[in-house]
């Protein structure tokens, strides 16, 4: 029965490996995304020494705070927050709307599945701003580069204001 159980959690790790290989594919003739936030991963920092270093090393603005309860020191990053508003063309085929609403998605996915954003979505009010992408990236001019790469950004339906963000290192929502 063990034996069954160890080659069962096998294949499924294996199939899962390799299903979500098939999403972390890069285009390799995408020259407006590159593939240098892929190939400068190194493996997870163990220490908040070796975090520190690492982020710095990469070009992350950094500074640490201490927690008054815990006495922990708190690492803070800059991220960057793209929000997404709307823009001077507006698109009058319903066709190329949904088009260009795919590619959008595209572009908001391969985002996330190359480490370059943190978290994405619209907002559940109708205003001028309908969207925001957090970036996690080392420099303003890259968020705002990959931020205008985006299909809806290029077709001028959407524009980008970009803004700099301090938030603890590794925290996450709830």
């Amino acid at each position: 029965m063990m034996k069954k159980y160890i080659i069962l959690t096998a294949g499924i790790f294996l199939f899962l490996t390799a299903c979500n290989e098939k999403y972390r594919k890069i285009d390799k003739d995408d020259v407006t995304v590159s593939s240098e936030r892929l190939d400068s991963i190194i493996p997870e920092p163990k220490t908040q020494t070796e975090l520190r270093e690492a982020l710095l090393t990469k070009g992350y603005q950094i500074f640490d705070v201490i927690d008054e309860k815990t006495k922990d020191t708190i690492i803070m990053q800059q991220y960057f927050v793209a929000f997404l508003k709307t823009g001077p063309s507006k698109i009058q085929n319903e066709e190329e709307s949904k088009r260009l609403q795919k590619l959008h998605l595209e572009h908001l996915k391969k985002m996330y599945d190359l480490g370059y954003a943190d978290i994405s979505g619209p907002f559940g009010d109708v205003g001028e701003i309908s969207n925001m992408t957090i970036y996690s990236v080392p420099s303003l001019k890259k968020a705002d580069s990959l931020a205008n790469a985006d299909p809806m950004v290029k077709s001028g339906s959407l524009v980008v204001e970009m803004h700099p963000w301090w938030a603890p290192k590794g925290y996450s929502l709830r």
